[in-house]
């Protein structure tokens, strides 16, 4: 009785969200840190690969919340250059679960149905073969789509991303296929990952789980340069649910609210300043 109590609640809580989020511009990028695996499997007692098999499901949820929405790029933090230092068997099992996973999008119906583009964005040299071929071959199968993005962060450093798009930058002058004359922030953009391939967008929300508030040299391009929305919150990551989504959608609402009203504010100040 008390748990079909607390669905009915969690469930109405969830329509207000969503009744409340549709009233206002939702973020055309979302971009999540999806941290608190291993202390979501320490808690229960159990191997670090239980908390990432159900960190991946929780993904997969994600996705589908994302695309139901309208959202139209998805990038998640799959396996950062600072996880190298993690023992070999635990960043063995993560990049076999990878593999399985972007296999499984490969034949899913509703990659399909949604048009979901898929690509991975990191230093693809660092990875294991079988994993890259996995890499190629939904890129390949996803590569004709643009309706919804989903970049999937493996091997990703920030500043690392930006040191090779500089190396990248520094060779095509060299070359004269750029002029320095004519390099902007499009030039820049093109040059992070993804390679030859269109550039990741600017980030409107950034989540991370896992009761830290850092953003782990996560997309710094995208996201410093656009101020975008931070959500930070407790539940770790195999512990997030749509309603935890749906406050994070709300609060960049909020944000917007603030930086319109904000705006509006200068504007007219400037205004009677002109006109005094």
């Amino acid at each position: 009785m008390l748990n079909r109590l607390l669905e009915l609640l969690y469930k109405g809580y969830e329509d207000f969200l969503l009744r409340e989020i549709n009233k206002a511009q939702l973020p055309s990028h979302v971009a999540i840190i999806m941290d608190g695996n291993r202390r979501f499997a320490q808690k229960l007692g159990k191997r670090t690969g239980y908390g990432h098999r159900i960190g991946a499901n929780i993904t997969e949820n994600v996705i589908e919340w994302a695309y139901e929405l309208g959202i139209k790029e998805l990038t998640v933090y799959a396996f950062s250059t600072e996880n190298f230092h993690r023992p070999q068997s635990e960043k063995s099992n993560i990049f076999d679960l990878i593999k399985v996973k972007l296999e499984e999008l490969c034949i899913d119906e509703r990659t399909h149905q949604r048009k979901l583009k898929v690509r991975v964005i990191g230093d693809r040299t660092l990875l294991p073969e079988d994993l890259l071929r996995s890499v190629r071959k939904v890129e390949k199968v996803t590569s004709g789509y643009n309706e919804f993005t989903l970049n999937v962060a493996i091997a990703y450093g920030g500043r690392q991303d930006l040191v090779q798009a500089i190396r990248g930058i520094a060779q095509a002058v060299q070359n004269g296929e750029i002029k320095i004359s004519d390099l902007t922030e499009s030039t820049i953009s093109r040059y992070l990952y993804p390679e030859k391939d269109t550039p990741v967008s600017y980030v409107d929300l950034i989540i991370r789980t896992g009761g830290d508030e850092r953003l782990s040299n996560f997309l710094p391009w995208q996201a410093s340069g656009n101020e975008c929305a931070t959500y930070f919150c407790a539940p770790y990551w195999p512990d997030f649910r749509k309603i935890d989504f749906l406050r994070s959608i709300r609060l960049y609402q909020q944000r917007t609210a603030e930086k319109e009203k904000i705006l509006s504010k200068r504007a007219f100040h400037l205004f009677n300043e002109i006109y005094r």
